[in-house]
């Protein structure tokens, strides 16, 4: 992925010039006169790092910088100047500049100084990520009981073990919706616990179930009070198909997107390891048809041995329609077929998406972005990995149950919303049986 530079100056000549040396090194760049519009593109699209003349004709380079560092304090700033004093120059250091440039500029001073600013920046955030994580790490409660959700009438004792991870992870990652750097720790936990989140630094327990699904726009959000904990159904796709029952996950904001799929949770649980617990677990069995329709819409619940899915999309080309059948037979069933599929965006929704205050953290290795008359960004999986994607999302969404599944999803352009709203249905006539 090309790591996107802002370049701050009011003077056209050095915007060009500078924009074509970045570029030639393979990156991307926003440039501005302005260093009001400046701070609206920071907020926008969190370049990795700014180069900041002082002049400017609105806000001044220090006014910016300080602004900036407001924002951001991780911001990687580059001050310039054409003239410039020493004064000015360790001021601008001192406020949290990385480094001040004469001009006019020399190409090898203009990578060397970016490439260290950047690599300062990783430091930071690595730093400040690591020690949240890692307190949270060391903050596991072992007094308290986390506990699966009660045995309502459509759970029945299943085949296989309850399942947990062999030893505890640290993830790294960026929020898909929310744009922030963010991160995670997945710990075991005994058998009978549930999949459980807390929040970092917090510590606010949000089980994943249900009950505490409080958005569905674009992803599945989960919300105990005034916390919340997004996107959290590729990570639960991938612990659903591999049967693992009993997980504490610690997240700092936003589950990371990784590559946009389930692909890299699934590698993580292998190189973990996963373990069977001396424990059966129990099971959603299905035992009749529960259906919810909404105009050409429709999801429904069938018997079934094992899980299956079957969905069918239907988009204006490039996507065109798509069905997909799949039934979870294996793990490696999943990862082979449905694990690698990447959520995807298309370009006319992404000023709404915006405006929603979503899509932040969509970068070109993340999701499939899909234009007017083909995908702009990246070559598919598959050549139905639409289709596929929104069979992962079901089986992540769908664990939200709080046990594994048994039985058939047939889906017809259906989202977040309606999966939640027919686990609804079913939990709702469970609980009065």
């Amino acid at each position: 992925m090309k790591e996107l530079i802002l370049i701050v100056d009011d003077e056209p000549g050095i915007l060009e010039t500078l924009a074509g040396i970045l570029s030639d090194e393979g990156y991307q760049c926003l440039t501005t006169p302005s260093g009001e519009e400046a701070l609206r593109l920071y907020a926008g699209h969190q370049p990795a790092a700014v180069f900041l003349d002082i002049w400017l004709p609105d806000l001044d380079g220090l006014e910016t910088l300080q602004s900036l560092k407001e924002m951001d304090p991780e911001a990687a700033i580059i001050m310039m100047s054409g003239h410039g004093t020493s004064a000015t120059a360790v001021k601008s250091i001192k406020m949290g500049a990385h480094d001040y440039l004469e001009k006019p500029l020399g190409y090898n001073a203009v990578i060397d100084t970016l490439h260290a600013a950047l690599e300062a920046r990783r430091k930071k955030i690595r730093g400040t990520e690591a020690s949240i994580l890692e307190s949270g790490l060391d903050r596991f409660d072992r007094d308290h009981v986390f506990q699966a959700p009660p045995r309502i009438a459509v759970v029945q004792e299943g085949r296989e073990p309850q399942r947990t991870i062999r030893e505890a992870r640290v993830i790294y990652g960026l929020g898909l919706h929310s744009g922030s750097r963010t991160g995670m720790v997945i710990q075991p936990l005994p058998p009978d616990s549930g999949i459980h989140l807390t929040t970092l630094p917090g510590g606010t327990h949000i089980p994943a179930h249900l009950d505490m699904v409080a958005q569905t726009d674009y992803a599945t959000t989960l919300t105990y009070g005034a916390d919340h904990i997004r996107t959290v159904e590729h990570l639960l796709s991938a612990l659903h198909a591999a049967g693992i029952t009993n997980l504490l996950i610690k997240v700092h904001g936003e589950i990371p997107v990784l590559d946009g799929s389930a692909l890299e949770f699934c590698r993580i649980l292998e190189d973990i390891g996963i373990v069977d617990q001396d424990a059966p677990r129990g099971e959603i069995v299905i035992d009749r048809e529960y259906r919810i329709e909404e105009g050409e819409k429709q999801i429904r619940l069938l018997p079934a041995d094992r899980l299956e899915i079957s969905y069918f999309l239907s988009y204006p080309a490039p996507v065109g329609e798509q069905q997909v059948e799949f039934g979870l037979d294996s793990f490696q069933d999943y990862i082979r077929e449905v694990a690698p599929a990447r959520t995807f965006g298309f370009m006319r929704d992404m000023k709404m998406i915006n405006e929603l205050g979503l899509g932040s953290g969509g970068r070109l290795d993340n999701f499939i972005l899909v234009g007017e008359d083909n995908v702009l960004n990246t070559e598919l999986r598959f050549p139905d990995e639409f289709a596929r994607h929104k069979v992962l999302d079901i089986i992540g969404d769908f664990y939200l149950l709080g046990y594994p599944l048994r039985g058939r999803i047939e889906a017809r352009l259906t989202g977040h919303r309606d999966n939640v709203a027919l686990q609804r249905l079913l939990y709702e006539s469970a609980r009065k049986s």
